[in-house]
């Protein structure tokens, strides 16, 4: 996949809003070591939330996790 290949590095570094990184120890699609925390890390003003057992598809299979932490950081 193109996702998987492309390096976002030099536009995350542009991006200087809050952002809000979402990933899973266990997604098996992007893998976390190599997107979550360097993603996080490369913003201005990053934050990461690492959730342990959580799919590729977290939204949708947890959904009232991941939108309560949505809804907390947009109210930071």
């Amino acid at each position: 996949m193109a996702f998987s290949q492309t390096d976002f590095s030099e536009d995350l570094k542009k991006i200087t809003i809050p952002v809000l990184v979402m990933h899973s120890e266990d997604d098996q699609i992007v893998p976390y070591v190599a997107a979550g925390p360097k993603s996080a890390k490369l913003l201005k003003n990053g934050t990461l939330i690492t959730y342990k057992d959580f799919p590729h598809g977290m939204p949708t299979t947890q959904a009232e996790k991941i939108n309560a932490d949505l809804l907390a950081f947009l109210k930071s």
